[in-house]
């Protein structure tokens, strides 16, 4: 079996964000596009001569091909070894963990999020490094620079692989170990939470949903609820990853989990529901006719840690992405414990958690996780929720309301508009930036402007600075308004704009969200001329 060496010429779109390259399946299914990419990494992470990586995906469209390409390309580049989940299986969070635990030197995940999937759908791709979490930004700089200049790609193409079987096989001189890829992420699980006692609440009376959507945390969920915790059967649903989702859009939030929130606002719903993404990264959290932000989620979590085994002995600290709700930031003062605020990317947080500076740490966007790993972690998420009720034997609801009473309600809210014209996105944000001048000190209504700024961030760790990270604007009374553009989406650009007040009476903390941030969101879209500047009024998703 001889290596092949093909000769090819660059693409100019290839990238990587902070959650790696994402494109349309008929990009990413282009001559020598996947290949053009993979190339790179390797050519950019210089890894040691005998190597091994881990690889794996969330089952999406194109997912299987993917692989083949890549292990063929592993094994011409000379990696000794290749951990791959069964079927093409890994959820983002589990890749993490088998790199950390294997000693692996990196891992490849296949995956486009939270984004829809099918032939007509989106693909992506990113590397992670030897500590589990996504490349830092030199690595994907200089994987980009790497792919502007590429002239050929090394592979074996000729060798059978059985992705479906669990065992070894020899592709050159590499091996080739295909996993269950749930079993060791379910043993991690089991270290970390009190499955005795939650075993004892969901044996009771005790009800959950958890929608897996199609996507890649069906069979995880199966095993740990199902299975482990004796959850009732049909307690998962949309158990099976599909490779197009089942046609739906595999985003845990109350748009795109529809079928799990109307089940759980509807006639007798269960106690509890939550749901994950296509990668099993994100979570949403759900209780009777009750739902849970993400913010308000980092920061019960953070407050009642130490009800969880994993978590007994203490936070080392908490962080957070700068759009994210100060919530968590009244929980570390009150624990006095170092907090931080960080730029949108899990890397941010890897750095703090390699420094041991801190234990949780979380993103509105539906991502909450800890030093367990270095990405978040959708099913730890839901873990801990079901941990902390069964130890304090209170609702979702229960528990959200008693945090608001003890410190105070952060009324929290974020309108993504989808599918935008960049250029008219942009518009949007530069007509905020052009007023940033001018507003300290202006009021509108009851709120006045305190300062305003494009947020930047220095990294504690490594000193590196991330700049033109969101537009801040900070009023007297530490209500925000927030804009940022996103770059998860492969159609135009997503405007997503934040919106916080906070609250500290408990008889003015059972007002509706959009109620409670009804000024806000006028202030937020005459500033930005948003309607004019993108023709758009109405968010695509609230939450």
């Amino acid at each position: 079996m001889a290596v092949r060496i093909i000769e090819t010429a660059p693409y100019a779109d290839q990238r990587p964000g902070t959650s790696g390259l994402r494109k349309k399946v008929s990009v990413f299914s282009q001559k020598h596009y996947l290949e053009n990419f993979v190339q790179s990494i390797f050519d950019s992470i210089d890894a040691p001569p005998g190597s091994t990586l881990v690889l794996g995906g969330d089952g999406r469209y194109y997912n299987r091909e993917a692989i083949r390409i890549i292990v063929g390309m592993m094994a011409a580049n000379g990696f000794s070894k290749a951990i791959v989940g069964c079927g093409g299986i890994l959820s983002t969070p589990a890749a993490s963990h088998l790199i950390r635990k294997n000693g692996a030197f990196g891992g490849i995940i296949l995956s486009a999020s939270h984004n829809p999937g099918g032939p007509d759908g989106d693909f992506g791709i990113k590397y992670n490094s030897e500590n589990g979490g996504p490349a830092p930004e030199k690595l994907t700089d200089a994987i980009f620079e790497r792919s502007k200049s590429i002239s050929s790609y090394m592979i074996h193409d000729d060798f059978e692989i059985d992705l479906d079987r669990i065992g070894q096989s020899q592709v050159g001189g590499m091996i080739v170990e295909v996993i269950d890829p749930v079993s060791d992420y379910a043993d991690l699980m089991e270290s970390l939470f009190d499955f005795d006692l939650i075993r004892t609440l969901l044996n009771g009376n005790f009800r959950i949903s958890f929608d897996a959507m199609h996507a890649v945390t069906g069979p995880y969920a199966k095993e740990i609820f199902e299975n482990r915790l004796g959850a009732a059967a049909g307690s998962v649903v949309n158990a099976v990853p599909l490779i197009d989702f089942g046609g739906g859009h595999p985003d845990p939030n109350l748009t795109y989990a529809k079928e799990l929130v109307e089940t759980m606002y509807g006639e007798n719903p269960p106690d509890f529901g939550a749901a994950s993404d296509g990668d099993g990264d994100r979570n949403m959290i759900l209780g009777s006719r009750f739902f849970v932000t993400p913010s308000d989620s980092l920061a019960v979590l953070a407050a009642n840690a130490h009800l969880v085994p994993g978590y007994r002995s203490g936070l080392l600290g908490v962080a957070r992405s700068m759009p994210t709700s100060g919530a968590v930031d009244r929980v570390a003062k009150a624990l006095n414990i170092p907090f931080f605020e960080t730029p949108t990317g899990w890397k941010f947080f890897g750095n703090l958690m390699d420094a041991g500076r801190v234990s949780l740490c979380g993103e509105e966007s539906f991502g909450t996780g800890s030093n367990h790993v270095r990405e978040k972690d959708g099913l730890w998420a839901v873990l801990f929720w079901l941990n902390l009720v069964a130890a304090k034997r209170l609702s979702v609801e229960e528990i959200v309301k008693e945090h608001w009473k003890a410190y105070g309600r952060n009324y929290y809210s974020r309108h993504d508009f989808e599918e935008i014209p960049l250029e008219a996105a942009r518009a949007s944000m530069e007509t905020v930036k052009a007023r940033f001048p001018s507003l300290p000190g202006s009021a509108f209504g009851k709120y006045k402007v305190a300062f305003c700024d494009d947020f930047a961030y220095t990294d504690p760790i490594d000193g590196s600075r991330s700049e033109y990270q969101g537009l801040r604007i900070i009023f007297e009374d530490g209500s925000r308004i927030v804009y940022r553009l996103s770059g998860t989406g492969t159609i135009g650009a997503t405007l997503r704009i934040y919106l916080e007040s906070f609250e500290p009476d408990q008889e003015k903390q059972g007002m509706d969200a959009q109620e409670a941030l009804g000024e806000l969101i006028s202030i937020s879209r005459a500033l930005s001329l948003l309607e004019e500047k993108t023709g758009r009024n109405t968010p695509t998703v609230i939450t």
